[in-house]
């Protein structure tokens, strides 16, 4: 049985820094009672990753995170032999760790990995809840704090790179997107220092150029940019050139589409 929320949420001074948009936070507590695994769905950039740690923390639970990319084998989540001191030693790789110790194991961006590498999650997202190790002829049953998170960018799915329907349907889902500005506006000034004034101009910002994603943009500025645009100000940099830097530079290689960019800026900020 888990433990009563008084005993294991923590104050939220003591947690990362996470500005709820809805219900996600409610959702997530659910889902880790009920023992259910989560999958984490939106663009780049919109907070995904600062949510996981803050609900990890909030939880008082460990937590194991995995960048996956196209070379992440099954090895690489659960472990592998290696050699050292003239002999041959089992190594846990970040999976079998969370299992074996309790806590949340989150791997970011999961559709990049190979879909012979996500096999391997299945048996621990049904009601088994178990890892078979192959090579060390283990089955580790997963304990009452161990949870499993994924999550994904949909805008860069294609057809090699999608989650099959019996992975996707083996997790609950949270669907996340930028936060409204009135959400956003609070984030910027609690992780920057930066005062409303910019803040609010950078959060306008986002929403002009927001509207040119599927147009000109393929992508567009996420609330991570809009950080890094604020931290360079609050260093001293004058405003158009902390946007050109961390939001436009980032956001495309064309020239044309840069100039266009830039033009936005300076509605907000100004030039220079």
């Amino acid at each position: 049985m888990n433990a009563p929320v008084s005993d294991i949420v923590r104050p939220l001074a003591d947690v990362p820094f996470y500005q709820p948009v809805a219900e996600e936070c409610t959702l997530f507590e659910a889902a880790w009672r009920q023992q259910l695994p989560v999958l984490i769905k939106g663009p780049t950039g919109c907070g995904k990753t600062r949510f996981v740690a803050h609900m990890a923390a909030r939880l008082s639970l460990p937590l194991f995170t995995v960048s996956c990319h196209d070379d992440l084998t099954a090895a690489d989540l659960v472990g592998r032999h290696l050699i050292g001191a003239g002999q041959t030693v089992w190594c846990d790789g970040p999976l079998t760790r969370a299992v074996r110790e309790g806590g949340i194991c989150y791997l970011d961006e999961v559709v990049e990995a190979r879909k012979d590498t996500t096999v391997v999650l299945h048996p621990l997202t049904d009601d088994r809840r178990i890892l078979p190790i192959e090579r060390t002829g283990e089955e580790l049953v997963a304990p009452p704090g161990f949870m499993l998170v994924v999550s994904y960018n949909p805008g860069y799915q294609h057809v090699l790179k999608t989650l099959k329907p019996s992975t996707r349907q083996r997790f609950v889902a949270l669907s996340f997107d930028f936060p409204a500005p009135e959400v956003e506006l609070p984030v910027l000034m609690s992780e920057t220092g930066i005062d409303a004034g910019r803040a609010r101009q950078l959060v306008v910002l986002a929403g002009q150029l927001r509207r040119l994603q599927g147009y000109d943009l393929e992508e567009s500025v996420s609330t991570r940019l809009l950080v890094y645009a604020a931290k360079l100000m609050m260093a001293g940099l004058p405003p158009g050139l902390a946007c050109r830097t961390a939001i436009v530079e980032p956001l495309s290689d064309d020239a044309d589409t840069v100039a266009a960019l830039l033009a936005v800026v300076d509605t907000q900020f100004g030039q220079g």
